[in-house]
């Protein structure tokens, strides 16, 4: 496959615009290799940046490990390419730095401006993901990449359409950032509304008493504190791994719910993990029930979702735990809204089991204090949180909509400089 960007009539392939080199790791078992002074990129690092630039990176080597490695330190304007998981991600050195075999560095040879080819390589980058080969994962070949055709306009003609797209792009940059605030704020307000009726309830004038623990403070005087156990007809884990074997998972079949599966006290599918029914009727004793409550048993503790009616007969998974209430005495919506609240999912945490990561299980879970109004209380407040939501998620879907043009805006933009469609004097500042 031949790939270019047609602009002007002067091409080069990359390997006469950049020094290409691969990266290389140094052995992990030897201390003496890492924690050093020196940059070591890996596309872990490309995925979390914030601008074009890497300045630093979350592990560094020694000389030491530099030197065992029998790699080359690219100079700050290099470019760094990810080659594989995922393909094509780019960004530009700021510092002298090496990488991991997960990279390319692209060193500029004569009459390269680094920034026109980063905006150039961004424009590529679907095509360099369609150059991915093998059979375990996509990787990006040394060869491929040096044989790509990329436009060779004059240096001079290379910083104008680099200095047109940085004034541009950090216009709508801007524009995205002060809007992704605005959902965080959204958010922060969602979180805040949910701890507060859950602590104090709707009415401001209620007169409080101490809840007689220290992360939660004072609740309503008429509120109980209960433990989950004495309001659940059940809590019970998911299948172990032994009852529900790699094989027996299905296509569009009986979804099995896990951690990954939670989110906004909603359960969503993945119908890639799912079972057949007759391996759904094995594990019946694991079949969800409207109202029952899956709860995450690792990795953020208190995210959970309600089963709806739809979603009767789903099957708790392996990681995940689940709460069965009682309807006479709690409303399952209300509970949720307890443990998605910080307070809540903080303390669960710390008072959670586990060696290496925090682990949930129906002994921490049902012994766990919650604060409780009258079951008819327990509707108001969930009435009046979802009408909340529903305003804040009207808000949210139009700030993600308008985020999503302003990328595909930024996208549209770098492809049209860097291909020519954009004449020249509109380009000067």
């Amino acid at each position: 496959m031949t790939l270019t960007i047609p602009i002007g009539t002067e091409t080069r392939r990359l390997r006469f615009l950049f020094d290409t080199k691969s990266g290389a790791t140094p052995s992990s078992g030897i201390e003496d290799y890492w924690d050093g002074d020196i940059n070591w990129v890996t596309p872990e690092d490309l995925g979390k940046l914030t601008d074009r630039y890497v300045r630093e990176t979350r592990r560094r080597i020694t000389e030491e490990g530099y030197k065992s490695c029998g790699v080359d330190l690219a100079p700050p304007g290099s470019i760094v390419l990810s080659k594989r998981a995922p393909i094509g991600q780019t960004a530009i050195l700021a510092v002298p730095s090496t990488c991991n075999q997960g990279c390319f560095l692209l060193t500029k040879l004569d009459g390269v401006d680094e920034r026109f080819y980063f905006y150039s390589l961004i424009h590529l980058r679907p095509a360099l993901e369609a150059l991915g080969r093998g059979s375990t994962f996509m990787e990006l070949s040394a060869d491929d990449l040096r044989s790509i055709l990329l436009p060779f306009p004059s240096e001079e003609r290379q910083r104008l359409i680099a200095d047109y797209l940085d004034r541009e792009t950090a216009r709508i940059d801007a524009l995205i950032a002060e809007k992704e605030r605005m959902l965080a704020l959204l958010e922060e307000k969602r979180a805040a509304l949910i701890s507060r009726v859950v602590t104090r309830g709707l009415d401001p004038n209620a007169p409080l008493k101490p809840s007689g623990l220290d992360w939660l403070g004072e609740i309503p005087a008429h509120w109980g504190m209960p433990q989950l156990r004495f309001v659940c007809r059940s809590l019970q884990i998911g299948p172990f791994g032994s009852q529900l074997h790699a094989d027996e998972y299905v296509d569009n079949g009986v979804p099995v719910i896990n951690p990954a599966h939670l989110k906004g006290n909603k359960i969503t599918p993945d119908f890639g993990i799912s079972v057949d029914e007759k391996t759904a009727q094995r594990l019946a004793i694991h079949r969800l029930e409207e109202g029952d409550i899956v709860f995450g048993r690792r990795g953020e503790l208190g995210r959970c979702g309600v089963v709806e009616s739809s979603q009767v007969g789903w099957l708790c998974g392996t990681g995940s735990l689940r709460v069965r209430c009682d309807r006479t005495l709690v409303d399952p919506r209300y509970v949720a809204l307890v443990f998605s609240g910080t307070l809540a999912s903080t303390q669960l945490a710390l008072e959670s089991v586990g060696s290496t990561m925090d682990n949930l299980n129906t002994e921490v879970l049902g012994h766990f204090r919650i604060p409780l109004p009258p079951l008819e209380e327990q509707k108001s407040i969930v009435s009046a949180v979802e009408a909340g939501q529903r305003k804040s998620n009207a808000l949210s879907d139009s700030l993600q909509v308008s985020i999503s043009l302003a990328k595909e805006r930024r996208a549209a933009l770098i492809t049209a400089a860097v291909t020519g469609q954009i004449p020249l004097e509109e380009m000067q500042p």
